[in-house]
């Protein structure tokens, strides 16, 4: 089959992976996705798989992302989605050429953890979203996460493709003569090839059911809040004094309720990135209203909200509260997401559009982790990791609480800018897996949803609607004990990274005796 002809393996291979994601959540369709990506940019050149590789991208992204044009327009969506692609421009170029002859599996587990890496990490920071191993937060697959974190489930669900992709150009080679039977020299491949690939592929499939996710540990009654919001979209806080009141009203009314039950009260509340948007320690208002729901909660609150410091920046922030206390700890957001939160390289920027003048403001970056340590009724302590909205997707942020000594992982966000897309549902899944790698529960709170509780095997506790308020109260399990992946961190991306690298040293040097051999013959 020539190399124009397999253009709509690309497209529908991109199409299949983004209906992989949450939203419709075909996990199952991301390795076919990949295997038609591998079909594509196999046998043919380096400038072709480049091509398919943009069209597998954009097939892909833009409606996975489409989200990011809610209330913002297509600019910011197809900016999003083409520069997404791009990555994906590189791993067919990649494929293409480490794939000269045939499918080969490795490469294509390979090339797509190390697509990820530099996709995670450039520019301003990278944008690790829509990663193979985040459609794969219902699959057996999921469970690998424990052992070598997210790049391995990205890893064996391309492998899994690749093989899948292998075991499809076998069968074709199979059949194809069959087609001419009785021309001479015609000899009928056999069947082995295709049926060992496709049994690699069910293997690596299947792997995830051989690690054991264990959830036993001492408990904490954990209380998440979601208060929403007096209207969805960009305007969401301007009412910020009704969405602060929407919270502390939820909170009152969810303990009341949880004690009319006959349930034990909360020993840690949980409000959502945005809860408070007025600065409590410059609004004495601001500090009452939140001062209630801790006289009522009678728990520590930690509440995501906005400080109007250091000037002239503002600091998205989380702000441990306790009963008696009040303001007692606090962690700024690591990693503002640029421009959202602030804009890099303004006056470069300014000049593609004045637009970039919109956000006045710039987020300031907060200097690392902080775990907030709360005592338990039983004598522990919930030890606390808070991470931000998008910071859930990068592995070292998240990982970087539980080597601090978080038992529990709270990733505070606010969807309300996205309406009623699958964004929120893919952050969800992003905190699944997170669960899973770390072994830690995890309180997933939202302004406006999707919230819910996680246990340590990714298992979903009362999980929220969009744009309702609710109180989700749960007894998680605060484990301590450190998964392979959480010790292992960032290594098995770059031992991936490295075998790439050597794969592509080699392909060089074979080309290049080719060469040497082809000149001395002339």
């Amino acid at each position: 089959m020539g190399p124009v002809r397999r253009l709509p393996f690309a497209l529908v291979g991109g199409a299949l992976l983004s209906l992989s994601f949450p939203g419709c959540g075909l996990w199952w369709l991301a390795p076919l996705a990949v295997s038609l990506l591998a079909l594509a940019t196999t046998e043919v050149r380096a400038r072709v798989g480049l091509l398919h590789g943009l069209v597998f991208g954009l097939a892909f992204f833009v409606p996975t992302l489409s989200w990011s044009g809610s209330y913002l327009g297509v600019v910011p969506w197809a900016g999003l989605a083409v520069s997404q692609a791009a990555f994906l421009c590189l791993l067919g170029w990649g494929s293409a050429i480490l794939q000269r002859h045939a499918i080969r599996p490795l490469v294509v587990g390979l090339a797509w953890v190390a697509q990820e890496a530099l996709r995670d990490r450039i520019p301003y920071g990278g944008f690790p979203w829509v990663r193979l191993a985040f459609s794969q937060a219902d699959s057996p697959l999921a469970h690998v996460a424990a052992v070598a974190g997210a790049p391995a489930v990205t890893f064996l669900v391309a492998l899994c493709g690749g093989f899948l992709g292998y075991a499809a150009r076998a069968a074709y080679r199979v059949i194809r003569p069959a087609r001419s039977e009785g021309v001479a020299g015609t000899q009928r491949p056999g069947v082995r090839q295709p049926v060992t690939a496709a049994l690699a592929a069910v293997v690596c499939a299947l792997v995830g059911f051989a690690v054991p996710l264990p959830v036993e540990g001492p408990t904490a009654r954990i209380m998440a809040v979601q208060g929403n919001v007096p209207r969805p979209g960009l305007d969401f806080n301007a009412e910020r004094r009704a969405v602060l009141d929407n919270h502390v009203e939820v909170t009152v009314t969810g303990v009341t309720r949880e004690r009319e039950a006959g349930h034990p009260d909360p020993e840690f509340v949980v409000w959502p990135e945005n809860a408070s948007d007025i600065d409590p320690t410059r609004n004495p208002d601001a500090a009452q209203a939140i001062d209630r729901a801790l006289s009522v909660a009678n728990a520590p609150i930690l509440v995501g909200g906005l400080l109007e410091e250091p000037a002239p920046h503002f600091s998205n922030v989380s702000l441990l509260y306790r009963p008696g206390e009040g303001l007692v700890g606090r962690y700024v957001k690591q990693h503002p997401v640029p421009f959202a939160e602030y804009i890099p390289n303004r006056s470069f920027w300014r000049l593609v559009s004045t637009q970039v003048d919109l956000l006045r403001t710039d987020m300031w970056a907060g200097d690392g982790p902080v775990v907030f340590r709360v005592p338990t009724r039983a004598g522990g302590e919930v030890a606390a990791g808070p991470s931000i909205c998008f910071e859930v997707a990068y592995d070292e942020l998240v990982r970087a609480n539980v080597e601090q000594g978080a038992n529990l992982l709270v990733i505070q966000t606010n969807n309300a800018t996205f309406g009623f897309t699958n964004e929120s549902v893919q952050q969800l899944a992003i905190s699944r897996i997170r669960a899973i790698e770390h072994g830690r529960s995890v309180a997933h709170v939202s302004t406006v949803g999707v919230s819910a509780l996680i246990r340590p095997d990714g298992t979903l506790l009362h999980p929220t609607t969009l744009f309702t308020p609710e109180a989700l109260a749960a007894d998680l399990p605060l484990r301590s004990d450190l998964t392979l992946a959480s010790r292992l961190g960032a290594w098995p991306e770059y031992c991936a990274v490295l075998g790439l690298l050597m794969m592509f040293a080699l392909a060089s040097g074979s080309t290049r005796r080719a060469r040497q051999r082809k000149d001395q013959l002339r």
